[in-house]
């Protein structure tokens, strides 16, 4: 039996754009965004835990983080069944350069690439995950 995973994310939003981790499935031959974030560890809270993970990823600092909602996600990834419970949560970067910046490197392996910002305003190159995330943020799906 597989374990259902718990995890926060960040919409780091800059007018229409949202910065998002590119992913790709091999088994399904499709690359997919993501906003960044990970697991809730035992003992944290997620709010705890998107500090934690957006500093182990991006090395950047963030404040006036604001919950969005919850997602169920439950989803098939590299031909394997996962089960999330997604926090989402908005903040910003404490650092306002961030904003000028076209992508910022990854520093956890597993991403297809640094991350980028799309704007959600023009066609996207592929979905973004996880699923019910642009209904949560007021964006036509």
């Amino acid at each position: 039996m597989a374990d259902i995973r718990i995890i926060a994310i960040c919409v780091f939003r800059d007018g229409n754009r949202i910065l998002v981790a590119p992913g790709h499935d091999t088994e399904k031959n499709e690359r997919f965004f993501r906003p960044l974030g990970g697991a809730v560890e035992f003992g944290e809270s997620a709010e705890e835990a998107l500090r934690r993970e957006i500093r182990e990823e991006l090395g950047r600092d963030i404040e006036h983080v604001v919950q969005l909602g919850v997602i169920e996600n439950r989803f098939e990834y590299q031909g394997r069944p996962w089960h999330e419970i997604v926090f989402v949560f908005d903040a910003s970067f404490v650092d306002s350069r961030a904003y000028a910046e076209r992508d910022m490197p990854i520093c956890e392996a597993g991403w297809d690439g640094p991350a980028e910002w799309l704007a959600l305003s023009q066609p996207l190159p592929g979905p973004i995950y996880p699923t019910g995330l642009l209904s949560l943020l007021g964006q036509a799906v």
